[in-house]
């Protein structure tokens, strides 16, 4: 019988509140304060400290504090890619950024999803949808990334945009819900 770890990592429902993930959680939370508190150091010094949690850290990846996530050891960043001040990633799956991403201050990429059932969300029961944002994106400052959406290379995600499907490559989305193709 599988863990709830590795239903969590399988996308499957899984009880957030188990032992393992708890202890996961600590660990990433411990990080955290030590990763919020180097905002003095530079950015090589904290490339190497994302690699202390992170699956992949591309070259010349740079994440500025503050900087929070779920348990890191599910985020991939590209070489070059960019997260400015105050993002969130909830990575209870895979969250994976692309080369060369630039992305603005206040954006949250969100993985971790709920039944839609009320009584399996009363029992606690959560589930993830992976992100997958393409290559030589750029995402403006307040976005919102929910579960289970791709970003094609190239494209931009307008500030503030609520992204709830899909955006094909060089596509321009915006608004909320954001949609491809909407002028700025």
């Amino acid at each position: 019988m599988p863990s709830e770890k590795e239903k969590m990592l399988a996308g499957e429902p899984y009880r957030p509140g188990d032992s393992e993930l708890i202890e996961d959680n600590g660990r990433i939370s411990a990080w955290m304060d030590r990763y919020n508190a180097s905002i003095t150091r530079s950015p090589a010094a904290r490339r190497e400290m994302l690699r202390e949690v992170f699956a992949h850290v591309g070259h010349f990846a740079n994440i500025r504090p503050p900087f929070y996530c779920d348990y890191g050891y599910n985020i991939s960043l590209g070489a070059g890619a960019f997260l400015n001040f105050n993002c969130i990633v909830l990575d209870v799956v895979a969250v994976e950024i692309g080369d060369d991403t630039q992305i603005g201050p206040g954006v949250q990429i969100l993985t971790a999803d709920h039944p839609r059932d009320p009584a399996a969300r009363r029992a606690g029961i959560e589930f993830g949808k992976p992100i997958k944002i393409g290559a030589n994106v750029w995402i403006g400052g307040g976005a919102l990334i929910l579960p289970g959406v791709t970003i094609g290379d190239d494209a931009i995600i307008g500030a503030g945009a609520v992204v709830t499907r899909d955006v094909p490559a060089g596509a321009t989305a915006v608004g909320n819900p954001a949609r491809a193709g909407a002028r700025p």
